[in-house]
């Protein structure tokens, strides 16, 4: 093996590790379909007022992950929180996968680089730059990482469905939002950046490796821009959430999941 001078290049190839992800059987399957949802009330409102069926629960230190499903249009759907963070959600994901989703759409909320990006206003992620580390175990060394085009598309043809305006954009993945300098947010958003988030980069890269589908859905939060922060009372924004999930799941009950293994682009 030819280890670089800086360890987070040293991509192995090898896809037996010490640890991997369980393999769990259940009785009826499951879900070839999984929204991964950044809104916790969300997720509680729905498995409430939908009656949806708790599959699994994963645990880290953080507490319970539980995994639950419902019906939609036909079709099966899991849903989780995965938890903030690319370790622990890229974690969570791999351990989705072992379990046998195959395709993803992800929603969750973004820091905008651009103060034409309003508050609510959806992203939708064609890349993401590698700022953050946990692609790099997944992935040879890039600059970035391309999201899977068929999960772009279902994404897009729901949102026109719906006649929701939105816009496609590259997206900034950091580990670490207290050194968000105004130097990388004016070279990232010159780079065609309109979003910075901490786990995209890291889902793409786990989806690439594992042979499934991946697509992310965002909506405009606060601001980040080299002349400072707003925070633009973005977390409170309730109905947006909840308006996301839907829009994810119905991303996601379109897309057709990638048989185990299958490499795309």
């Amino acid at each position: 093996m030819d280890f670089s001078e800086f360890p987070i290049l040293d991509f192995d190839p090898d896809r037996d590790a010490i640890i991997s992800p369980p393999k769990k059987e259940f009785p009826d399957g499951f879900p070839e379909r999984a929204v991964i949802c950044y809104f916790r009330e969300v997720i509680e409102k729905v498995a409430r007022e939908h009656q949806a069926k708790k599959l699994a629960s994963i645990s880290s230190e953080g507490g319970e992950h539980p995994i639950y499903e419902i019906e939609l249009k036909g079709e099966r759907l899991a849903f989780f929180f995965p938890g903030v963070g690319a370790p622990l959600a890229a974690g969570l994901m791999d351990e989705v996968i072992a379990m046998g989703a195959r395709a993803f759409i992800g929603c969750g909320s973004c820091g905008a680089l651009d103060k034409s990006i309003a508050v609510g206003h959806l992203l939708v992620p064609t890349a993401a730059i590698r700022g953050e580390g946990t692609s790099y175990h997944y992935l040879p060394p890039a600059r970035e990482v391309l999201a899977d085009a068929d999960a772009v598309r279902a994404i897009e043809t729901t949102l026109r469905g719906r006649g929701v305006a939105y816009e496609l954009t590259k997206t900034w993945t950091t580990d670490a939002f207290y050194r968000e300098t105004p130097g990388k947010v004016r070279k990232y958003r010159a780079e065609g950046c309109l979003a910075v988030e901490m786990e995209a980069a890291a889902f793409m890269a786990v989806a690439r490796f594992r042979g499934v589908r991946f697509g992310m859905l965002l909506y405009g939060g606060d601001l980040v821009q080299a002349e400072g922060w707003d925070h633009r009372d973005w977390h409170s924004r309730t109905e947006i959430r909840e308006n996301l999930f839907w829009l994810a799941a119905d991303a996601c009950v379109n897309l057709n999941p990638c048989p185990n293994g299958e490499h795309h682009a």
